[in-house]
């Protein structure tokens, strides 16, 4: 039996077609939730992608964090159930108190839209199982509001804890900017204490088919979905 994926669409997301895609390319059963719904209708794993959702009025995710769909996710997450926040779903996992900091306007504060490196500082989480520790990948970022912050003492603890999945990073001669937004100490993606709950401002599912010339996006899916089907069959 195929694992149940559910993708969130918001009013203003944008990537929800994109992401249910990837899912269902890497082998999940996919379904389209609506932000209205009141259950999750029997997924394994929630992906909140990315977008503008409510407009990014106020801040990007803090009226997304009110959506019905939201107090499903949070007792999902809650009971240990996998969830993954993509760019603006990073920022609403942030809203919703699912994982520590904020997402802030970008240091430049202009719009950021290009491939960046980022280097795997987990493999073990739900969706960087097929990396080593120490990769480097180049993927795409687009967001207004993709600085990260939070305060000395959860930084610290991120580090120290090591829930820092994923570091912006500049490799030599390489033609990226190193931290596109001006993240605190480089953080590109968290994950919460106790590993199922993961967010980051890079975009996998735009680099989820081998035609796009990397599999560096599609191995994000992939890596949910063999930890999903393990616990599936378990």
């Amino acid at each position: 039996m195929s694992a149940r994926v559910a993708v969130v669409r918001f009013p203003g997301s944008n990537c929800e077609d994109e992401t249910l895609a990837a899912v269902e390319r890497a082998g999940a059963a996919g379904v389209l939730l609506d932000y209205r719904a009141t259950s999750l209708d029997g997924a394994d794993a929630v992906l909140l992608p990315g977008g503008f959702s409510y407009g990014d009025y106020l801040r990007s995710g803090a009226i997304a964090r009110f959506a019905p769909v939201m107090d499903a996710v949070r007792a999902h997450a809650d009971a240990g159930g996998v969830v993954i926040g993509i760019c603006n779903g990073f920022q609403i996992a942030c809203e919703a108190g699912l994982l520590p900091g904020a997402l802030l306007r970008n240091a430049q504060q202009r719009f950021t839209s290009r491939p960046v490196d980022v280097r795997i500082e987990r493999a073990d989480t739900v969706c960087t199982t097929r990396f080593t520790v120490g990769d480097v990948i180049r993927i795409p970022v687009a967001h207004g509001e993709g600085r990260y912050v939070a305060d000395a003492d959860t930084l610290d603890r991120l580090e120290g804890d090591g829930l820092v999945v994923m570091r912006y990073v500049q490799e030599d001669g390489a033609d990226a900017p190193h931290n596109p937004n001006g993240s605190a100490r480089d953080i590109a993606g968290i994950c919460n204490a106790a590993g199922n709950v993961v967010g980051f401002m890079p975009h996998p599912e735009r680099l989820a088919d081998a035609v796009l010339g990397s599999d560096a996006g599609h191995r994000i899916f992939t890596s949910l979905v063999d930890r999903l089907g393990a616990a599936v069959s378990a």
